[in-house]
C-alpha cells in the first residue's frame, strides 16, 4: 500500500500566511507513486463507460491525461478565462483565495457523454463546482470527481456531493 500523504510536500505560508500548501509535484516526480495514484484513482471507473476525463487547470491536466489514457477516454481541458482558442462557455467561481472564471470549449462534450472530473485537490469546492456546472451546461453526465487531496475542513467534498457528484480522494489533510 502506498503512503500517498508521505509523497506530498507541504509548504507553509504559501501563497499567503496561514496557508499550508499541499504540493503534489513530489508525488508526480516519483514514478512508482505517480503510477499507483493514477491506478488507484482510475480503478473504480474502468467499467463505467467514461467517454472523457475533464481536467481542471493546471495540475488536473497532468492527472487528467493519465486517467484518460488508462480509461481509453478523451481528455477535456477546463482552463482559466482567455486560454482556449475556440468558442467557449464560461462560469465564474469562488476559490479559497478569491473569485475567478474558467472556460471550456463549447464542443468539448456532447449531451449524454459520461465524464470523470479531476484535479489535484479539493478545498472549498468552488473550482470543482464551477467545472461541474460547465459540464452539465453541455449535457454531460458526471460519473464522479476524483482528486489526490481532500481538505475536508473546507467543505468542498460536501458541496460536490450536494450536487449529486460522487467524490473519490486518495488522502485527507486537516486544516487549510
Amino acid at each position: 500500500m502506498n503512503d500517498f500523504a508521505a509523497a506530498i510536500r507541504t509548504i507553509a505560508d504559501y501563497p499567503k500566511p496561514g496557508i499550508q500548501f499541499r504540493d503534489i509535484t513530489t508525488l508526480l516526480a516519483d514514478p512508482a507513486t505517480f503510477r499507483a495514484a493514477v491506478d488507484t484513482l482510475v480503478d473504480p471507473y474502468k467499467n463505467e463507460g467514461v467517454d472523457h476525463v475533464a481536467g481542471i487547470e493546471a495540475r488536473g491536466f497532468i492527472l487528467g491525461g493519465a486517467l484518460a489514457h488508462q480509461l481509453s477516454a478523451g481528455f477535456v481541458p477546463i482552463r482559466k478565462k482567455g486560454k482556449l482558442p475556440h468558442t467557449t462557455i464560461r462560469v465564474a467561481y469562488s476559490l479559497e483565495y478569491g473569485v475567478d472564471e474558467m472556460e471550456m470549449h463549447r464542443d468539448a462534450v456532447s449531451p449524454g457523454q459520461r465524464v470523470l472530473l479531476t484535479d489535484d485537490l479539493i478545498a472549498t469546492g468552488g473550482t470543482a463546482e464551477g467545472a461541474v456546472k460547465l459540464l452539465r451546461e453541455l449535457g454531460a453526465e458526471i460519473v464522479a470527481a476524483c482528486f489526490v487531496i481532500d481538505l475536508p475542513d473546507l467543505g468542498g467534498r460536501r458541496k460536490l456531493e450536494a450536487l449529486g457528484v460522487d467524490v473519490r480522494t486518495l488522502v485527507e489533510f486537516s486544516g487549510h
